[in-house]
């Protein structure tokens, strides 16, 4: 009992603090190979503190749901820390609240609540992006629970735990349903964190997606939505890793829990590596395009699902 409340504990700081942590690191090596004076990979974490000092500056037209609302999203990716493997290959004590489509209609979740906020701002900047934003979403949220469906098909459960488990056999890491999973949920990772080729984070207001709509937010709330939005890069990225790249590492106990974070910070720089090579390497899509590259992968989480059901030919 007291073992698996540690090892939650582990998980879910692990997971808060070092979020920011592996966005600096990647924005220092993008620096540094672009050859300009690169920023200290604390850098995320001064801004957010930056932010936590400064005043609340609220729009006029804007209600309490403008205001409190980033807390509620940041909570909700919260309570997600606690029921997949971000961090530790076992059930840590809340997992049996939620399962592997759980955790997808949380992030939906969020995602709404972020959408109404920004309405709610009444800013006519933000509800175009918030327009651009919900043109997206219809494709990335349905690749996100089709991909799920898929890995629990072929499984034969909706458990994340037991799914990291059952890819450790090589048989079921290499089989295409798998492959085509890993593929499309990569894809759906890179939308929905913001990296090339579907977003830059150094454009104007012009090419933003995800960053439009925290457009009116200052101080406090905007330093929570940036802790939040790194905390969400962080599970996709974790689940990315534990559940479809690289299950193998992991350890248990108390002790192992500790280790772990180390381990899952030796995987998150080899994504880091293969995240620099895509975004030095690549320019941005044209906006209409990104949805190209959404129903590309919402195409191969179905072929993955096709393959789960009926076998193959």
């Amino acid at each position: 009992m007291i073992s698996q409340i540690v090892e939650a504990i582990v998980q879910v700081l692990g997971s808060f603090l070092l979020a920011p942590l592996y966005v600096g690191i990647l924005d220092k090596l993008k620096g540094m190979v672009s050859s300009r004076k690169a920023q200290s990979v604390f850098q995320p974490y001064y801004d957010i503190f930056k932010l936590l000092r400064k005043e609340t500056i609220l729009p006029n037209s804007s209600g309490l749901i403008f205001l409190y609302t980033p807390y509620f999203v940041l909570a909700t990716y919260i309570l997600i820390s606690f029921v997949i493997p971000v961090v530790y290959p076992e059930p840590v004590f809340f997992t049996p609240v939620v399962d592997f489509l759980g955790g997808a209609l949380l992030f939906s979740l969020a995602a709404f609540l972020k959408t109404i906020e920004a309405m709610e701002s009444k800013s006519n900047l933000v509800a175009l992006g918030v327009s651009r934003v919900m043109s997206f979403n219809f494709l990335g949220e349905a690749t996100l629970i089709t991909v799920f469906f898929a890995v629990a098909l072929s499984t034969g459960t909706n458990n994340p735990y037991v799914e990291s488990h059952f890819v450790l056999n090589p048989s079921n890491y290499l089989a295409l349903d798998h492959v085509l999973a890993s593929v499309s949920f990569f894809m759906l990772w890179l939308f929905e964190t913001g990296k090339l080729p579907v977003e830059s984070s150094g454009l104007n207001e012009l090419g933003m997606i995800d960053d439009s709509l925290t457009y009116e937010y200052s101080g406090k709330p905007l330093a929570i939505l940036k802790w939040g939005s790194y905390l969400k890069a962080y599970l996709l990225g974790s689940v990315l890793l534990n559940v479809f790249f690289l299950p193998w590492g992991l350890f248990t106990g108390v002790l192992g829990s500790i280790i772990d974070v180390g381990v899952m910070f030796l995987k998150w720089l080899l994504l880091i590596s293969i995240v620099l090579i895509l975004e030095t390497s690549l320019a941005k899509f044209r906006l209409f395009k990104v949805q190209d590259f959404l129903a590309v992968a919402l195409v191969l989480s179905v072929i993955s699902l096709f393959f789960s059901v009926v076998g193959y030919v």
